[in-house]
């Protein structure tokens, strides 16, 4: 089965978005944001800034060496191993998403129970690193 096109291109995209939008939070929450928000509400926001920034500079870096594979004609094992990596790609883009932007919503008002989302953003961030160090090593 012979695949084509670069296996990491979509995730370096993505990955760079996602920095582009961490940047832009920042800024924000350095220049935007209310100056009168209570210590705890500043660092939470802190908290999801840094988090999107250091899961999407890891995203970048699986688009990378994803990117880095070349597929022509790979045995299945490896074929397999590699749809875990990309797999793993997804499931850190859904938790960024889950933890960073409960994070967000939960400073700009959103309901308690946004926050049920933080953990589980973060149990995905380990699942998705596990998971590609084991398609890592298999391949």
């Amino acid at each position: 089965m012979a695949a084509t096109g670069s296996p990491g291109r979509g995730l370096l995209a993505l990955a760079a978005v996602l920095l582009a939008l961490a940047t832009i939070a920042g800024a924000g929450g350095a220049h935007a944001l209310p100056h009168d928000w209570p210590a705890l509400r500043v660092h939470v926001y802190d908290v999801a800034v840094r988090y999107q920034f250091y899961q999407s500079l890891g995203l970048l870096g699986m688009g990378m060496w994803l990117n880095s594979r070349t597929l022509g004609e790979l045995p299945a094992r490896m074929m397999a191993a590699m749809q875990k990596c990309r797999t793993s790609a997804r499931v850190l883009f859904i938790a960024i998403v889950l933890f960073s932007g409960s994070l967000y919503a939960l400073c700009l008002g959103a309901p308690r129970w946004v926050g049920v989302l933080t953990p589980v953003g973060g149990s995905l961030m380990i699942v998705a690193w596990v998971s590609f160090a084991f398609g890592v090593w298999r391949s």
